[in-house]
């Protein structure tokens, strides 16, 4: 998945999340804007989230694959393993966001493969 912001201003995260990496766990957080036109490749079996740091965002994605609803699946955005420094100390969340588990009891399927291209 490849993220860029057109309006705007975000901070976008990508974990990974394939068990046996080297960076099992470890994660990576940049401020994607309309004016630094940065954008963040977020690649397969990554966990990938963001928080709005302006009043309105507009976030384009360029994805791999087509979304399938069955596949979603997430990690709670405070998780304290994860330890991601948010810019943002109470922000507003989705119901659905507020539910999702843990880093230590989500269920990942994906493995860490060193010879996967």
């Amino acid at each position: 998945k490849l993220v860029r912001v057109v309006h705007g201003h975000i901070f976008d995260v990508v974990v990974d999340i394939r068990k046996g990496s080297p960076t099992y766990g470890k994660w990576v957080g940049e401020t994607l804007s309309e004016e630094n036109k940065y954008m963040l490749y977020i690649p397969k079996r990554f966990a990938h989230g963001f928080c709005v740091l302006s009043q309105i965002a507009d976030v384009v994605y360029k994805s791999s694959d087509i979304y399938s609803p069955a596949d979603e699946a997430g990690i709670i955005w405070n998780d304290r393993h994860l330890n991601i420094n948010w810019p943002v100390k109470a922000p507003t969340v989705s119901e659905r966001d507020k539910g999702w588990p843990s880093f230590k009891d989500a269920v990942s399927k994906f493995e860490y493969d060193a010879g996967l291209k």
